[in-house]
């Protein structure tokens, strides 16, 4: 279409303007309408001027190393020492050809439309200018360590790779004049200034402003420097990004916007059928046209001092338009030394507005420092006002063109909230050094202007800035020698410089507007265009009238209207406000540590309810165990009721007392049970001490030689009655009673407690050893924490019966006890004194066999006749089978007893002499000889050293056909201290073989270190492997994000650790393949621990990063953050970062991690040992929160902040094995499987047996998972399997122990239930016959595992089957055969089968004291001697040795090296609570340090 100029044509508001019209009455859009972002305005090169394009460079780059390091200090001057040397010097002096502020801002807008490599560029670089010591507005206080903040612009990230691709900037809007500074770069940016209605862009409050505080992050919304204001509302919406910079800039931006409206709504008003897309499209191209050529023809002439372009050539596609950075960086910030301290507002009458400062006052203009990024200006709010800020600056002159800045510009430009004001001239220098621009000289001679040899040559003026360079004009950098050489407008190096860059816009712009090969307009259109002047667009878009402007709108020139009242100086104006600081946490460090210790405390939440889930269970069981006892009923209450007082950090115990008529006074509890019976009748007074205060409550009943006894009555009224009760039984045996008052805190510490007493006692006992021991005193112990009144007590002190047996581990009415006490209270006075118990001792201790047998003899000679009875033999022997604490039966006793009657020749008389006695003890006196007596905690007193000096004695297991022809046995051998074996046994070692088996130091760790490789070399390698995955995991991304990543970030290896950990862990646990040859899968679940360890331990560090990420992120500048989260946070200049609360809160991998560190909390507590055991139900509840560990872990890896996800390179592998896991599992877990026998065994046993699945195969010593159908189906239990895998049916043996164990086993007495099996699992125990020799080691229900194993070897023996496993033995520790009476028939059934004597069992029964302990040594002697007669024990009716005591390990395991010489290694199989096989391990340990058969030790603890 055509346009055609109108005149009078009347506008909103009423003033006419002049508008071009279309020449036909409709119009398409049958132009290429350009696009916003720049491409394709160049088809050969698309990208070429576009949004991104690189900038064209006229000089090569110049780098300290040659690629993207910037040059700097010392090489350089200080920034901020030139900017004050450079452009220091006094406002106010006019522009010399009388330039106005119009043609200042302008450019400031043409600048905005061509060039932003402003915003930082990603990751940020920082180069921070270092301001001088001293320096009067940044250092005032000559801190020295003042910097202002300076990030590196913008580049290509494929750039900067070497010398020959150094670092490329790019240019963030389009380097055409197409209107990008109007409309935006964008088409969704456009769209968001749209209407979409009529063609117009959006206004705000008012029809002539654009609209306010969008929400969109389009704008650059800096803080304001002056009030600290931020945000983006009060920020006007417009096509440039930094429009907002100031006011000033605002109102140019505003114009367009205007203009814009106003030929729409022309275009409207005279073609009302047009579209909305029409009319935006064609008032667009009209008012870029516009643009265009008042910029290049009206605006640029004048700004460089009337030096023109050539005409127009036409369009030249091989011209690129791109932005050079030394046009950037240098030429076109020329403009900032016209920059005036303050500007003028006017109206049409040529009024010059008085403007409201912040503190109220008011000034003349404008000043310009305190008008960056104002949201709320009472001087601009309408746009009646922005008229008159464009009529102020029309009139304005602007400074004077010359090396001079403002102090505006040069001390107080904005900063960042860090650093509110900066330096502009030191920030363009800065920016000259990070674009790496070629130093003044290289670009003159790049340009072909004539070279100049000194500073003189350019400025004789100023010399400083010559020193500054050390007189050296080769290091003068581009935009000082530009200032320097700029005299009355643009000097010739910026003129070139600014000419070149706008020649290549115009002549590579296919849509230029003269262009008339684009279709755009018609040579009357571009004639029209070329015609109109920025004074028509202000008059057709402000209140001004023709006569209120001047025609050149850039010049004021003499009888234009309305001159200013006079130039600006910074005295006449408001003063800048100073630099202001910021910190981005403040008010945030309270919420941040609160929530931190809450995080903190989540374990301990878990741990709080675990601690009520395990008390609500206990007091579940013990209701259960209760109602199934039965109800009891309690005894009425006899007596005065009191509590008794035992010390202070105790409870009160309630209890009853009584006196009795026999002169006793009995204390019971609530219950009727007695605790305590006190014979006053044997003293001369009794001393009763009661309390003055409190209450009167308190009464001491003092107790010689005994502890005393402190009550405390419900008020003085019972205390008096007790006091009564006391009184008739003393008064009849001519006692008196001593009554003494004293304050309550002092009767308590006049009391002698209980626990007072037991150290009294223990101290006693200490030193009587230490006299029968001849040991140092200061290894006996002192006293102390007791007075010196009651040490004095310990050698007058005397122990009662009740003491005595105490410390002999029985209980007080004991035969034993009885006999002894009998026998050393010499005096009969019911007490033993210092002297009579060191008499026992000594003959205990250190007497010989004979002396020991006579004392024991003695012991039973009641009457003291020299002979024992049948009855007192009788009851001797009963005495000591009462030790046995219930280990053998009454019948089994009685059989003990008949037995050793005949072997005392009872049969033929009625008593016998302590030679008859000592006679039958012959066979066993080397036990006799280094039996003693074992007193409760004594080895505690002394040290190990002493201890191993006073003897040392231990087993050997001897080849017995080395005594006579025999197959190889074990024999159990005693040794005293030196060594010596008793019964003639073999030597152990000749000094050859000590000398080898002894290696130095060095060899042997050489030696044991070559054995362990050896032997868990399987488990190091899987080790090796899954540590090596993590680590190498860590340290790449330790090293990419330290050295190579773009950014910076959080190194996701907690992830890596969780799903290596626990996938590997589920995915090993069912394997069961040949490869066991060669990777540990026995091991799965010390393997899933220590992962589940390793797991945890790097949550907790990858938790403790974040915490401390999210505290950098919070006080890190928004344009760092948006580097680091370019998805998640957009760079809008408004550099205050986002909360704390939002990285936790509103965000997926926030809320994530929140949720799995509480889901973790509770999966690690819950699946401790203490709770597991208390709780198996809430274990196993909560270790179903894998579903929701998983569910998380995917949704927080997919939602990656920092990079792509990874995780699923971590997560695929394993979980594919894990849901195999699961679904190989899930098919044979909902099998229901009958039970086909069940019985509950009287030691509280069940015993389930039960059909065997279809192909369900096993090997013995493996376990499996049920589940009771009657109990529940989701709660499954670990069981060891204690059938054979050659036995037709399954069998297990469950210890009722909790609730569910107690459930099942009263199961079967209703009906047989129904099971759920899982499994089998394998465990080290199966590798039992990958050994020549196995050593089983079963502590209590830790046998299980070793049944299976015995009936399978012996089967596989009696079938002639080929295994590797030649000898077995078992090792039975219990604390009485009687606990588990099924494994003795298991071990019977072995025994009967095993016709090759492959397996060797002994039981050691620890309820027992050990064989040397001389209350023992009778219970030897009947065993050993019934045993000898019917072949099998007398506890166990089994063939195999029954020991006393624990096992000692190492000596069993010595015996093994000697019977078995020719075996490399022997396996060590332990299952039983952790003491046991902790013991073993150190056995094997211990034993490993020789260099001979070596001991691997495989272990499992319940």
């Amino acid at each position: 279409f055509m346009l055609t100029p109108l005149s009078s044509v009347e506008m909103k508001g009423g003033f006419k303007r002049c508008l071009f019209k279309p020449a036909d009455g409709h119009s398409e859009i049958t132009w290429e309408v350009p696009r916003f972002d720049g491409w394709y305005n160049s088809l050969g090169q698309p990208r070429r001027g576009a949004i991104g394009a690189h900038l064209l460079r006229l000089v090569p780059a110049h780098y300290r190393d040659g690629v993207y390091q910037p040059v700097r200090e010392p090489h350089l001057p200080n920034p901020r020492r030139l900017s004050r040397l450079l452009t220091r010097g006094p406002s106010g002096l006019p522009s010399t050809r009388n330039q106005t502020l119009l043609s200042v801002f302008f450019g400031y807008h043409i600048t905005f439309e061509i060039l932003d490599s402003r915003t930082p560029g990603c990751p940020p670089e920082f180069m921070n200018i270092r301001v001088p010591t001293g320096d009067p507005v940044f250092d005032p206080t000559s801190t020295g360590e003042v910097l202002l903040p300076f990030q590196r612009g913008p580049w290509d990230k494929e750039s900067g790779q070497s010398p020959s691709n150094p670092r490329t900037q790019v240019n963030m809007v389009t380097a055409w004049i197409d209107g990008s500074s109007i409309y935006g770069p964008s088409t969704s940016w456009s769209d968001s200034l749209r209407s979409f209605s009529e063609g117009l862009l959006t206004s705000g409050s008012e029809w002539n402003m654009p609209k306010q505080g969008g929400g969109r992050n389009l704008m650059w919304s800096a803080a304001d420097p002056s009030t600290g204001e931020r945000g983006p509302q009060g920020l006007y919406e417009l096509g440039n990004a930094w429009a907002n910079e100031n006011i000033f800039t605002a109102a140019e931006g505003i114009i367009w916007f205007r203009y814009h409206n106003y030929v729409a709504s022309k275009l409207h008003v005279e073609h009302p059928g047009w579209s909305d897309e029409e009319l935006f499209q064609n008032a667009r191209k009209t008012v870029v046209a516009t643009f265009q050529n008042i910029a290049l023809y009206e605006w640029l002439p004048g700004y460089l001092g009337d030096r023109e372009l050539p005409p127009y050539p036409g369009y030249q596609k091989f011209v690129d338009p791109g932005t050079s950075p030394e046009f950037q960086a240098a030429a076109i910030r020329f403009g900032i030394t016209m920059a005036p301290p303050g500007v003028y507002m006017r109206n049409r009458a040529c009024q010059f507005r008085e403007v409201v400062n912040m503190d109220g006052s008011v000034s003349p203009a404008l000043r310009l420092c305190n008008s960056f990024w104002k949201r709320q200006s009472p001087n601009v709010k309408t746009g009646q006002d922005i008229d008159d800020l464009l009529m102020g600056m029309a009139s304005q002159i602007a400074e004077r063109e010359d090396n001079i800045v403002v102090e505006d510009l040069r001390d107080y430009m904005h900063g960042p909230l860090r650093f509110s004001r900066t330096d502009l001239v030191a920030m363009t220098v800065q920016r000259g050094r990070d674009f790496g621009l070629g130093s003044y000289i290289e670009v003159r001679k790049a340009l072909d202007l004539p070279s100049v040899k000194t500073f003189g040559d350019i400025n004789p003026l100023l010399h400083s800035v010559a020193e500054l360079y050390n007189g050296d004009i080769s290091k003068l950098e581009l935009f000082p020698g530009g200032l320097l050489e700029s005299l009355d407008g643009p000097g010739p190096v910026f003129a070139a410089i600014i000419l070149d860059q706008f020649e290549r816009i115009r002549n590579g712009d296919r849509f230029w507007f003269e262009n008339k090969h684009n279709g755009l307009f018609t040579d009357e259109e571009i004639q029209a265009i070329r015609n109109t002047t920025f004074s028509d667009v202000l008059i057709a878009v402000t209140s001004a009238e023709a006569t209120d402007l001047q025609h050149d709108v850039f010049f004021w020139k003499d009888g234009d209207p309305c001159p200013q009242p006079t130039q600006l100086t910074q005295s006449m104006l408001y003063p800048c406000t100073n630099a202001t600081k910021v910190n981005y946490f403040d008010g945030s460090k309270a919420g941040f540590g609160i929530f931190i210790v809450v995080l903190f405390l989540f374990p301990v939440v878990s741990f709080l309810v675990a601690c009520m889930v395990a008390y609500l269970r206990k007091y579940r069981y013990r209701k259960f165990q209760r109602r199934k006892a039965g109800p009891k009923t309690e005894e009425p209450t006899v007596g005065i009721t009191a509590s008794e007082w035992q010390g202070h950090k105790k409870a009160l115990h309630p209890v009853s007392v009584e006196v009795d008529e026999k002169r006793g006074l009995h204390v019971f509890d609530r219950s009727g049970s007695s605790l305590r019976y006190l014979f006053l009748g044997n003293q001369d007074y009794l001393d009763v001490h009661l309390s003055s205060d409190r209450h009167r409550k308190a009464l001491l009943l003092k107790v010689p030689k005994e502890y005393d006894l402190v009550l405390l009555f419900d008020d003085e009224s019972k205390r008096a009655a007790f006091v009564k009760r006391l009184q008739p039984v003393v008064t009849d045996i001519g006692q008196e009673i001593r009554v003494k008052e004293m304050r309550e805190k002092q009767l308590l510490k006049e009391a002698l407690t209980k626990e007072q007493r037991a150290q009294i006692v223990e101290t006693f006992i200490r030193h009587a050893f230490s006299k029968v021991l001849e040991i140092e005193k200061c290894d006996a112990g002192d006293m102390s924490g007791v007075s010196h009144q009651k040490a004095r007590e310990v050698l007058r002190c005397e122990l009662t019966a009740s003491e005595f047996a105490d410390a002999l581990c029985l209980k007080a009415d004991s035969l034993f006890v009885e006999s002894m006490f009998t026998l050393a209270d010499k005096d009969g006075n019911g007490y033993l004194s210092f002297q009579e118990f060191l008499d026992v001792m000594v003959i205990f201790m250190k007497g010989s066999s004979e002396e020991k047998s006579k004392l024991m003899f003695s012991m039973n000679d009641i009457g003291g006749t020299g002979f024992l009875s049948k009855d007192e033999f009788a009851r001797m022997l009963r005495s000591f089978i009462e030790i046995s604490n219930g280990a053998l039966s009454k019948s089994q006793a009685e059989d003990g007893i008949k037995a050793m009657m005949n072997a005392a020749g009872f049969e033929d008389r009625e008593k016998i002499s302590w030679e008859d006695f000592h006679f039958l003890l012959q066979d066993h006196e080397k036990e006799l000889q280094f039996a003693q007596l074992n007193v409760k905690g004594w080895t505690k007193f002394f040290s190990k050293k002493i201890l191993s000096d006073l003897y040392q004695r231990v087993s050997f297991i001897c080849p017995a056909n080395r005594l006579e022809n025999k197959k190889p046995s074990l024999v159990i051998q005693v040794t005293n201290s030196a060594g010596a074996v008793g019964d003639n046994c073999f030597q152990p070692y000749n000094a050859l073989f000590i000398s080898f088996f002894y290696l130095n130091p060095v060899r042997q760790k050489i030696q044991h270190f070559k054995r362990f490789i050896e032997n868990y070399r399987r488990h190091i390698v899987c080790y090796m492997i899954i540590s090596g995955i993590t680590a190498g995991v860590t340290l790449e991304r330790c090293y990419y994000y330290g050295l190579q990543a773009l950014s910076t970030g959080i190194p996701e290896t907690s992830m890596v650790g969780i799903i290596v950990s626990r996938g590997s862990a589920a995915a090993i646990s069912f394997l069961e393949t040949f490869l066991n040859r060669y990777i540990p899968f026995d091991a799965a679940i010390d393997f899933h621990r220590h992962m589940a360890m390793a797991a945890i331990i790097l949550s907790v560090f990858h938790s403790l990063g974040h915490v401390v990420n999210i505290y950098i992120f919070s006080i890190s500048d928004l344009n760092i953050l948006a580097c680091l989260f370019p998805k998640v946070l957009a760079n809008n200049g408004s550099e205050f970062p986002l909360k704390w609360s939002f990285w936790f809160f509103q965000t997926v991998p926030g809320m994530t991690g929140i949720l799995l560190l509480f889901t973790f909390s509770f999966m690690y507590v819950f699946a401790s040992h203490y709770f597991r055991r208390i709780s198996f139900r809430g274990f196993w509840i909560t270790h179903y929160l894998y579903v929701v560990v998983y569910t998380l872990t995917i949704i927080h890896g997919s939602f990656a902040l920092l990079q792509e996800p990874r995780f699923y390179i971590y997560l695929i592998p394993p979980a594919l094995l894990f849901l195999l896991d699961k679904l190989i599992s899930l098919s044979r877990k909902k099998v229901e499987i009958p039970v086909v026998k069940a019985e509950l065994l009287p030691s509280g046993v069940t015993h389930l047996k039960f059909k065997r699945p279809q192909g369900f195969m096993y090997r013995s010593g493996q376990w499996v998972r049920i589940a009771c159908l009657m109990l529940g189906t989701d709660e499954y239990h670990p069981f060891t399997l204690t059938s054979a895998p050659h036995e037709e049916t399954l069998s297990l043996h469950i210890r009722a122990v909790g609730p569910w164990t107690t459930c099942l086993s009263l199961g079967p007495i209703l009906r047989y239930p129904k099971l759920y099996l899982d499994g089998p699992f394998g465990e080290g125990h199966q590798e039992w016959i990958d050994f020549e020799v196995s050593v089983l080691v079963g502590g209590g229900i830790g046998v299980t595992p070793f049944a299976s194993i015995l009936k399978d070897l012996v089967f596989k023996s009696s079938i002639k089957s080929k295994i590797q496993c030649k000898k077995v033995y078992f090792i039975w520790v219990t604390r009485t055969q009687r606990q588990f009476e099924w494994v003795s028939d298991i071990i019977r059934e072995v025994e009967e089968m095993d016709t090759q004597e492959l397996v060797s069992v002994h039981t050691y029964i620890t309820q027992v004291a050990e064989k040397f302990d001389l209350r023992t040594t009778m219970l030897y002697v009947c065993e050993r001697h019934f045993q000898k007669v019917w072949n099998r024990s007398l506890f166990t009716g089994l063939r195999s040795v029954t020991h006393f005591g624990r096992p000692p390990f190492v000596s069993f395991f010595s015996s093994l090296q000697e019977v078995h010489p020719e075996v490399g290694k022997i396996g060590v199989f332990s299952c039983g609570p952790p003491g046991l096989t902790k013991n073993v391990e150190k056995a094997c340990q211990q034993m490993n340090k020789r260099d001979q058969a070596h001991f691997m030790h495989h272990y499992e603890n319940f």
